[in-house]
């Protein structure tokens, strides 16, 4: 199979690999028929050092039940699937309580950009879609396996409701996809920081009020001007980068919560006065998306919302190290590939 590798610090490859093989009897081989290059697959692309052998990249897809298990219940062969970009059996206690990312028996895919992939817990970690291989709605159901789940979990983790009011930071797939999702928990008031136009206007077709371009404390100030002086009861920090948090600390309303789901690229920020006398909440963390798919399909699927719309560009497979490109250079949003 065409397999997409990493072999250093912008050096993205697509090569020949060997097919997948079932390894346990709670696996699954998974023909891809989509998949995408994700915003967290930049950093490693801004800092991976080099090495020899390469390593295989992507964990959103969606695809075709190629091969099953002994032990895998509940699919069949032929099954159009998605899955959540972590794997997890479902049912352990952590599974249970809707933490899938912690489950006893989980991990995380690094495999899905490529022609074919391994699924590990299939039963646990594959949704079954009722809808075709040619199905007009397989860029927005694909969402559901990471960025759509990650911009919903920030935005419930937050306690987002029709009381809250929301900032956004951060105009890429994951923060448009949290404007979304703060929308429909009922946020009236929402406020996209954000500094393209393009981005930040889809952000305002998906429910964004107010979109604030300024950043550092010119932004911090703008957004107080917005809120009365108080800041919003949320903020939703979906870049991952320190003064993306620094700037969520200055516009979090006393009482509020700061709900982190960029991936972190720091180990230390303010944890001191300013987080303990506003009696602020911070959480957030890798989305259990799987604890949402259900939930949010049925939207897709009977047309109230588009999460697709963040795909601006299509390619083939052996076009991925031009999609890194794209997205690095910020000339795309988000890409998607079609192996």
């Amino acid at each position: 199979m065409r397999a997409t590798l990493m072999y250093g610090a912008g050096d993205v490859r697509v090569e020949e690999l060997p097919d997948p093989v079932l390894r346990q009897p709670t696996d699954a081989i998974v023909r891809v028929v989509r998949t995408c290059v994700c915003g967290s697959d930049l950093h490693p692309y801004h800092n991976m050092p080099a090495s020899e052998q390469g390593t295989q990249m992507g964990h959103e897809f969606l695809g075709v039940v190629a091969e099953l298990g002994s032990e895998v219940t509940g699919l069949t062969k032929g099954d159009l699937v998605v899955a959540s970009f972590a794997f997890q059996d479902n049912t352990c206690d952590f599974c249970r309580e809707g933490v899938q990312t912690s489950c006893r028996h989980g991990g995380f895919f690094s495999q899905a950009q490529a022609e074919l992939i391994r699924v590990p817990q299939a039963a646990g970690t594959l949704v079954k879609l009722p809808v075709g291989e040619d199905s007009a709605l397989l860029p927005s159901l694909l969402t559901l396996g990471d960025v759509y789940g990650t911009g919903y979990h920030a935005a419930k983790r937050a306690n987002v409701n029709p009381r809250t009011t929301v900032t956004v930071i951060g105009d890429g797939a994951v923060g448009l996809l949290a404007v979304l999702s703060a929308r429909q928990l009922g946020a009236e008031r929402i406020i996209l920081m954000g500094r393209h136009k393009v981005r930040t206007d889809l952000g305002v077709e998906f429910g964004a009020t107010d979109v604030v371009a300024e950043r550092g404390a010119e932004g911090i100030a703008k957004v107080r001007e917005l809120t009365g002086g108080d800041g919003t009861h949320a903020v939703l920090d979906a870049v991952g980068y320190k003064p993306a948090y620094e700037q969520a600390l200055g516009v979090v309303r006393h009482g509020g919560v700061i709900s982190r789901v960029g991936v972190p690229q720091y180990d230390e920020g303010p944890i001191g006065w300013g987080m303990f006398g506003g009696n602020l909440t911070l959480t957030g963390g890798p989305a259990p998306v799987r604890a949402y798919i259900d939930e949010l399909m049925p939207g897709i699927l009977d047309g109230t919302v588009d999460p697709g719309k963040v795909f601006d560009r299509t390619v083939s497979l052996d076009e991925v190290p031009d999609a890194y490109r794209a997205m690095d250079r910020r000339e795309a949003l988000k890409v998607l590939v079609r192996p």
